[in-house]
């Protein structure tokens, strides 16, 4: 069995996986996503799916377990869930997300900002600037339509506020990344979201964690939105040809 627990990042949803989605179905993968509930769809934290009862213990040893995450979504993943994949592909990812020392005071300050916008008069201004941010060097429209065009409840301000609070406190790799797990690292060079030194640090912490090297792709004029029309078909290949060579 090939399945694929997919988790976007902060302020996102689940329907930007569907063109993934679309393309995974037809090349023989199961796909479930995750979803925080920050617009109008309920929160839903996906599972792996249980082993048919005519699988072999062969073809169950064979399983393919891949997890696809944004930004924070791997920490927004639970450990369990991520303990059980076979393979990583973390796009635009992290492990600190606010570097040490001084040159993370000024970040921390502006997430601190976001957090009390939400709920206030300013809070649609404060979702425009960070995806605006997100988007460049491409323009913000190319994004998938989300938190703006759906709007907030009460609920998915509680849920942004949370995690955002997560991504205020990450320290290093989410709890329960396997060591045995094949890892892609998918970073655009014009992020505008995460700094250079976190990804850095993310880089070095992997290395360090996993028992074989992860790879890095990094994508030349793209920025954290990773807004590359041909990247799902990439990734899919990518893992095609790890299970071949395994």
């Amino acid at each position: 069995m090939k399945q694929v627990i997919a988790m976007h990042g902060w302020s996102g949803d689940s329907t930007v996986w569907a063109p993934w989605e679309r393309h995974f179905s037809h090349q023989g993968w199961l796909w479930r996503s995750g979803e925080r509930g920050y617009g109008n769809r309920q929160c839903c934290s996906p599972n792996w799916a249980e082993p048919t009862s005519g699988e072999t213990s062969q073809s169950m040893a064979r399983q393919r377990r891949v997890v696809i995450a944004h930004s924070l979504g791997p920490h927004l993943l639970e450990p369990s869930v991520l303990g059980q994949a076979t393979d990583l592909v973390l796009l635009a990812s992290f492990g600190r997300f606010v570097p040490q020392g001084s040159a993370g005071r000024a970040l921390r300050t502006g997430l601190r900002g976001m957090q009390k916008a939400i709920g206030r008069p300013g809070e649609a201004s404060m979702l425009r600037t960070f995806l605006k941010r997100a988007a460049q060097p491409a323009e913000v429209d190319g994004l998938p339509p989300g938190l703006e065009q759906q709007g907030l409840s009460e609920r998915g301000r509680h849920y942004l506020r949370e995690d955002l609070e997560c991504l205020i406190g990450t320290s290093g790799l989410p709890a329960g990344l396997p060591k045995t797990a094949r890892v892609l690292v998918v970073d655009g060079t014009d992020d505008a979201i995460v700094a250079p030194a976190a990804s850095r640090e993310h880089l070095q912490a992997l290395k360090s964690h996993l028992q074989a090297a992860p790879e890095q792709w990094q994508l030349r004029d793209v920025g954290h939105a990773l807004l590359v029309p041909d990247l799902l078909v990439r990734v899919q290949q990518w893992l095609d040809h790890h299970s071949r060579a395994s």
